[in-house]
């Protein structure tokens, strides 16, 4: 049984943090979706084309966001760069659950949804 679906998001040299989510999530039932390229570096060197290139990540990155339920922001060590920012707000401006690693406190005064939430009491189903 599924409990929905999740566009992990953060920086992708954050990879560890992206390979342990996904684990722990889809054993919890989840269906995750993330990045499929984590060469951070390579995505940022002009000689690959990286503007495009990664402008093209993203926008699918959105469309991911798009098909999820819910996205997790990776901020490991409370970092948020640009990119996943714009995907927080993307999320946000879609109606969508956000959880975070590392839940941040808003100006608001509230604080933002753990992860781990999505996966207390997380069992798979029990085979008769």
């Amino acid at each position: 049984m599924t409990r929905g679906i999740v566009t992990l998001c953060g920086s992708v040299r954050f990879k560890d943090e992206f390979v342990q989510a996904n684990r722990e999530l889809t054993l919890a039932g989840w269906i995750v979706l993330a990045p499929g390229v984590f060469e951070h570096d390579w995505l940022h060197k002009p000689e690959n084309n990286a503007e495009l290139r990664k402008d093209g990540l993203d926008k699918l990155h959105c469309e991911k966001i798009d098909l999820s339920d819910s996205i997790l922001v990776l901020n490991k060590d409370g970092y948020v760069g640009k990119s996943t920012q714009r995907e927080y707000e993307y999320a946000i401006d879609h109606d969508k659950i956000v959880f975070w690693l590392n839940p941040p406190e808003f100006e608001s005064g509230g604080i933002g949804r753990s992860y781990k939430e999505m996966i207390i009491d997380a069992k798979p189903e029990e085979k008769p």
